[in-house]
């Protein structure tokens, strides 16, 4: 006599759910988390038996016993909501107790023109073309680890940016000096690609279903990692051995590395490259609209927050004691 399965676990059902809308890695991990958290912080209760008060309760701990981000806390609640109303079909009410985290607004930091020449001798290699084309484009990080071959448009000098934040798409300008690098690096690419093709893989990561709309597409050229890891993965949602794209931590570590070889005593991440990239452009008199577009900003008033690190207005006068 056949037992009867045991039913999908909630967290496997959460899992399924964020992969059939097409949420990315870094959310589906992130999303569990939070939910696994909540169910902890709860006692262990299943969700479907608690509901608005216990979110409040989970969110107000964060915010004022962890005293976690602003941005941490929507992370949670974004989390949250997704397992109430689209797994458990549950329509939370408006959540108006829960405290919440205070924005800190905090002025970017940004590098000379000089740190970043100094910060970027101290990197060579994959690292280093990375890091330059962040700060030559403005791109974030994932962004610019996430680019395909066919993204870079050399004719046009073009970086075409695909599923940015807010998953949207844009354009950015690609440095001419960065493209004899470029090609050669892609060069490199080239013949690891080949090699995996011959050892049988070859194969790369598409999205929303792509590899079954486009046959072949996932082996071809054009798709390929611009900056591919060293080693072949197991994907952890197919079990397929594939290469991924560098770790954007070996990046990090790669940039803090340089920032102390280089004796910065700012805190320096690849982000603070892109803040760097539109300081320097609003600097050198172009207009905030244009910088607005190149960085993907939804909201002009993202961007005018660099202009307060500008060397301009307030911060231009003359101290009286310059004076005497």
């Amino acid at each position: 006599m056949d037992t009867p399965s045991q039913p999908p676990r909630l967290l496997d059902q959460l899992r399924a759910l964020l992969r059939l809308k097409h949420y990315s890695l870094r959310t589906e991990e992130a999303y569990e988390s939070w939910v696994r958290r909540f169910i902890l912080f709860h006692g262990k209760r299943h969700p479907k038996d608690m509901g608005a008060l216990e979110v409040e309760a989970f969110l107000t701990h964060l915010a004022v016993d962890r005293k976690v981000s602003a941005s941490t806390q929507n992370q949670a609640k974004a989390a949250l909501l997704f397992l109430y109303r689209e797994l458990l079909e549950v329509n939370l009410p408006w959540l108006e107790g829960v405290t919440q985290a205070k924005e800190k607004r905090r002025l970017p930091v940004v590098l000379m023109p000089g740190e970043v020449r100094s910060l970027l001798d101290q990197l060579s290699g994959q690292m280093g073309l990375v890091a330059s084309l962040l700060y030559g484009t403005g791109l974030r990080l994932m962004e610019g680890l996430r680019l395909r071959v066919k993204d870079l448009d050399f004719d046009a000098l073009e970086v075409v940016v695909r599923g940015g934040k807010g998953d949207k798409d844009r354009v950015t300008m690609l440095p001419e000096r960065l493209v004899p690098l470029l090609r050669a690096h892609l060069k490199h690419v080239k013949g690891l690609h080949d090699r995996d093709l011959a050892a049988g893989h070859g194969d790369v990561w598409l999205p929303d279903a792509l590899a079954e709309k486009f046959k072949g597409a996932a082996k071809a050229w054009g798709w390929q990692w611009v900056f591919p890891s060293a080693e072949r993965s197991v994907d952890p949602r197919t079990g397929a051995e594939r290469r991924h794209h560098l770790h954007a931590e070996s990046v990090q570590k790669a940039v803090r590395k340089a920032a102390r070889m280089a004796e910065m005593v700012k805190l320096v991440t690849p982000h603070v490259l892109r803040h760097s990239f539109a300081t320097h452009l609003l600097g050198a008199g172009y207009d905030i609209r244009t910088v607005q577009e190149l960085l993907g900003h939804k909201d002009v008033e993202t961007t005018m927050i660099y202009t307060h690190v500008l060397n301009r207005g307030g911060r231009g006068v003359t101290s009286p004691l310059d004076g005497l």
